[in-house]
């Protein structure tokens, strides 16, 4: 008869992403970084995708009475730590989650929300059933952090020409941080702003050749899994970043095309 092990129990993250089939991106890239961070990631599934390691060709959104059902059974008996939220694929999921988080946070007024605001896969690749801007104005009031890249922030407020002033229309809709990833950009070093209510906080990462395979999960990811461990934001937010350039200078090929981040 085998010991019963005991061990510190590890804070949950429920994440909300889809399935790439890859192994690259979405869900299995989130549960290997929040693990890899000391938390536990607790996926439920809204997209089912098609697609390798460089191309999106299909997406199905799962029906939000199949995602509800996945997230409620966690929560009625996990307690939650962070929410991570990826690829969501329609409003009925988004307005669901939504909810969800609106009534965890009556109990847990911080809970942390980590949004990852996917809008096409890296290719241009369509990754949602409805419209995708729509899906990020009903979760953009509750994140707590918002993570996009320079061409996701052009999409998010194509009124405004200017960096600083697309962050500062993102604050104005009610999040609290906006990490802006500077990966898009050219140069020797990517630049990566985050903007809040107390300025602005600025790192420089030395620019790695290549295409990666899920490297904004990857980031996403970790930044919920050092939040989840109740690791302060500044703390949390170059841990993270740490993380994610130690997995794409480590990823590896699985075939022709972007690699994968060793997580």
């Amino acid at each position: 008869m085998l010991e019963q092990q005991t061990g510190d129990t590890r804070p949950a993250v429920l994440v909300f992403a889809g399935l790439d089939p890859s192994g690259g991106a979405g869900l299995a890239a989130d549960i290997t970084a929040i693990n890899a961070q000391g938390a536990h990631a607790m996926p439920v599934l809204t997209v089912l995708t098609v697609q390798d390691n460089d191309r999106v060709h299909s997406v199905r959104a799962l029906a939000s009475s199949e995602v509800e059902a996945q997230a409620r059974a966690l929560i009625a008996k996990i307690k939650i730590s962070a929410v991570k939220l990826g690829i969501i694929g329609s409003i009925a999921n988004a307005q669901l989650i939504a909810t969800l988080a609106r009534e965890l946070r009556q109990t847990q007024p911080d809970l942390p929300l980590i949004l990852d605001p996917v809008l096409a896969s890296g290719h241009g690749d369509n990754l949602a059933q409805d419209d995708p801007l729509a899906i990020m104005q009903i979760l953009l009031p509750l994140a707590t952090v918002v993570l996009p890249n320079l061409p996701e922030i052009a999409r998010l407020c194509p009124q405004f020409e200017e960096n600083d002033a697309r962050a500062a229309h993102l604050l104005a809709q009610g999040c609290q941080y906006v990490l802006l990833k500077g990966g898009h950009a050219s140069g020797a070093q990517v630049e990566n702003v985050c903007y809040s209510s107390a300025g602005t906080q600025h790192w420089q990462w030395p620019r790695l050749a290549g295409e990666f395979h899920g490297s904004g999960c990857t980031l996403a990811s970790a930044l919920a899994g050092q939040l989840a461990r109740g690791q302060s934001m500044e703390s949390a937010l170059l841990r993270a970043q740490e993380y994610c350039q130690a997995a794409l200078q480590h990823a590896y090929p699985i075939a022709s095309g972007q690699w994968m981040p060793q997580r």
